[in-house]
């Protein structure tokens, strides 16, 4: 017998019309829920990402708040710095009905969203793990969402995640800082250390295309070994074997070139692979003792 009791799918409105918002827009309107409003800076960002859905969406500036439709669900995907000004404007609307309101922001608590609190909105946040480059091809199956606020925040934050074939799980409020520097770190840092081995690269004669090329089947190869072992296992190279020698001959070359910010990072990594290793073969020596 079908569920006849399964609630219907909130009408959402979208503030905030760059990669994620427009992502979530196009990912939850193939999924069935009625985008009422896009918000932008700019009416004409709004109205461009409301032309890659099927239905009569609102599209609007960010001035033009008091236009909104109502919804049941607000989903605010700004900037970190811009969503308290959001919700602050979202808190004037006079509307007749208690809406929910998540936002995207990793690092950010649903307190943020205070002043809708306060009006009787249910607040918390929703946030994907997942680099987001293109709001129009970008693949949202798969991913892990990390959910924070109140009851009925996370019971909605879960629907969606589950109507997007992602997998959901809890952070305290106090955590979300943490959490979301552990994504940075697994992430965006970890692009910026793709990029200055790409450098080291080019300073052999190589053409950044072709350095690139060259490196992407290693790390590839790194993630791979990495979704199904821990770090412990799935470190190999120099730091694992504990080759002294080597490790001076990197620095050597590192500082010889002048290539500062890959040595201070050659540095600081291989004392961290180095403890990784020793849980392994504690008989390996500090090597990089020998830094001064």
């Amino acid at each position: 017998m079908p569920d006849t009791k399964r609630k219907q799918k909130p009408t959402v409105s979208i503030i905030g019309a760059g990669r994620l918002g427009t992502t979530l827009a196009v990912a939850l309107s193939r999924k069935g829920y009625s985008i009422e409003s896009l918000v932008a800076r700019h009416a004409q960002t709004a109205r461009k990402a409301a032309g890659l859905l099927n239905g009569d969406t609102q599209a609007l500036a960010a001035k033009q708040f008091n236009l909104l439709k109502p919804a049941d669900l607000f989903l605010i995907a700004t900037p970190d710095d811009q969503v308290a000004s959001v919700a602050a404007e979202l808190a004037k609307l006079d509307l007749d009905r208690k809406p929910a309101a998540l936002h995207t922001s990793g690092a950010l608590s649903a307190e943020v969203l205070s002043p809708l609190r306060k009006k009787g909105w249910s607040t918390g946040s929703i946030h994907p793990l997942v680099s987001v480059t293109d709001g129009v091809r970008a693949e949202l199956r798969g991913a892990f969402w990390s959910l924070e606020g109140d009851k009925e925040a996370s019971r909605i934050g879960k629907a969606i995640v589950d109507d997007l074939g992602g997998e959901s799980f809890s952070i305290r409020s106090e955590d979300k800082p943490l959490y979301h520097a552990a994504a940075v770190m697994s992430a965006g840092n970890v692009v910026a250390l793709f990029d200055v081995a790409i450098e080291m690269l080019v300073r052999c004669g190589l053409s950044r295309k072709t350095a690139r090329g060259i490196l992407q089947p290693l790390i590839a190869s790194t993630v791979q070994n990495l979704e199904t072992r821990d770090p412990v296992d799935a470190l190999t190279g120099t730091f694992a074997r504990g080759d002294i020698e080597t490790v001076k001959l990197h620095i050597a070359a590192l500082e010889k070139r002048k290539l500062s910010d890959a040595t201070e990072l050659y540095r600081l990594l291989g004392r961290r692979s180095l403890k990784l290793a020793k849980k392994k073969q504690p008989q390996i020596s500090r090597i990089l003792e020998t830094d001064s």
